[in-house]
């Protein structure tokens, strides 16, 4: 019993830790916008923790000169820089490079939406660092880039993922489990689509701090060991998940808001990131269940232990990032 305690303490402290290695990982965002002839105003985002920052720097043409120094600050987890700067000729054509980014593990998100209503969403990494302003975007690089935004969005969410766990664990029947995610999907793809269309929205902190909370119910629901009692998490488990998943989804499509869509290409952008959403949350369930039975063949641990120890595991966990955002949205207010 000591050793399953103490392995259960070593557990509950590295999920903790993957929080602030998540922050720490998650892209950096660059949008530029066209205000006028020539006329650009940018925001540049990277991750920081306290007064560090990556060492990630936005490197525009020669020929684009700053019109007045940048504002910057520290805000949410975040360093952020916004100015104003002219391009004779455009922006089209031209190479933006973001330097520092060769020697660092995170992505860059950039945008660009001109006057002319298109825009072009583009996702840097170590190994491509710059990209040229080409104006409107083809039907599949639109697909590509926001599929691949689904996948990356939903694999770095540990929030959504350990929601997930906990479904995998309370629900023994496979073809229960199987019809519970599908409720969880179909409920995330209804608010996410609506939420960022703009037909009903949320304010995120709350959401945010609701998401932590519907995983506190679930780590209760696997810490109970009362014999004979059938709750409404066993007896509807899609009920339940369909009801968090509406929920969820509202964290999804904060995601989706800060990058935006192409508004030629709303529908295709929206659709695609969302099979990215679910392709991501396939991988994620493939690999938990692969996992579980490679442990099975060579540990024998009681199916009751195993879900007192995830329930108690996810419970602390999602308690502290419960605590923490509902103090930040209290502090902010």
């Amino acid at each position: 019993m000591t050793r399953i305690f103490v392995l259960l303490l070593l557990a509950t402290a590295a999920l903790a830790s993957l929080s602030a290695v998540a922050d720490e990982l998650r892209p950096s965002y660059l949008d530029i916008r066209e205000t006028g002839r020539d006329e650009y105003a940018a925001l540049w985002k990277v991750p920081a923790r306290g007064d560090l920052r990556l060492g990630l720097y936005v490197r525009l043409p020669d020929a684009c000169k700053s019109e007045s120094e940048p504002i910057s600050g520290f805000d949410a987890g975040a360093y952020f820089e916004r100015w104003k700067f002219v391009c004779p000729g455009g922006l089209k054509g031209r190479q933006i490079l973001i330097e520092g980014l060769r020697s660092n593990v995170t992505d860059v998100l950039a945008r660009i939406e001109y006057l002319d209503g298109s825009t072009q969403t583009v996702r840097l990494s170590p190994d491509s660092s710059d990209f040229v302003a080409t104006g409107a975007q083809s039907l599949w690089e639109v697909s590509r880039t926001y599929a691949y935004l689904g996948v990356e969005h939903i694999l770095t969410s540990l929030d959504h993922l350990l929601f997930v766990l906990a479904l995998i664990f309370l629900i023994r029947d496979p073809w229960k489990l199987v019809k519970t995610i599908t409720a969880f999907t179909i409920a995330h793809s209804v608010t996410l689509a609506g939420a960022t269309l703009g037909y009903f929205s949320l304010p995120q902190k709350p959401v945010e701090a609701s998401i932590a909370l519907s995983i506190v119910f679930l780590a209760r629901e696997l810490a109970k060991t009362r014999g004979g009692e059938i709750r409404l998490s066993e007896r509807r488990p899609w009920l339940v998940a369909f009801a968090f998943g509406l929920l969820h989804g509202f964290g999804f499509a904060g995601a989706l808001k800060e990058v935006g869509l192409p508004q030629g290409d709303i529908p295709v952008a929206l659709l695609t990131f969302n099979l990215g959403v679910e392709a991501g949350q396939l991988l994620f369930i493939f690999a938990v269940l692969l996992g579980r039975r490679a442990l099975s063949a060579i540990f024998t641990i009681p199916l009751a232990t195993a879900r007192l120890g995830a329930g108690y595991i996810i419970g602390v966990v999602a308690t502290y990032w419960l605590a923490m955002r509902v103090s930040d949205f209290w502090s902010v207010s």
